[in-house]
């Protein structure tokens, strides 16, 4: 019997997203005020911190059921900077504190510096429309 090897890993998918996050912010660096596409690709860049945290939690449960708690432990540590990103950028698109966003986005360069690219492979559907549907999200009345 063969070893059954899953190629849609949280892992990959942990990957995707930190790529999208990197030719997001190679994007939004360039641009030089905040309209509408500004704000749908922030919206994108808390749906892929989203995705990763989801990721990163599943993983770490994985590893509390096979009793590994030390490595769930430093895992959830490693990755505990993804959910206070989106918090903030939430926070800053609630409050339209746009002002505040190249601080937010310094910060987040670090994070995907050492993914480097070479060609943009992201296309814009990544990223329209996703404001209007981060703000239906948080929306009380849905």
């Amino acid at each position: 019997m063969s070893r059954v090897i899953n190629t849609d890993s949280t892992g990959k998918h942990r990957s995707q997203a930190l790529r999208s996050i990197a030719e997001l912010l190679r994007r939004l660096t360039q641009k030089t005020d905040i309209d509408n596409e500004t704000r749908d690709m922030v919206a994108a860049l808390v749906f892929c911190l989203r995705e990763i945290e989801e990721g990163i939690e599943s993983s770490a449960d994985v590893w509390d059921k096979r009793g590994y708690y030390m490595k769930a432990d430093e895992l959830r540590t490693r990755w505990d900077w993804v959910s206070r990103m989106a918090v903030e950028l939430e926070r800053l698109m609630l409050s339209a504190a746009w002002d505040e966003l190249p601080a937010l986005l310094i910060k987040l360069l670090p994070r995907v510096s050492d993914i480097k690219i070479t060609k943009l492979t992201r296309k814009d559907d990544l990223w329209v429309g996703k404001y209007d549907e981060f703000m239906r999200q948080r929306s009380p009345d849905t």
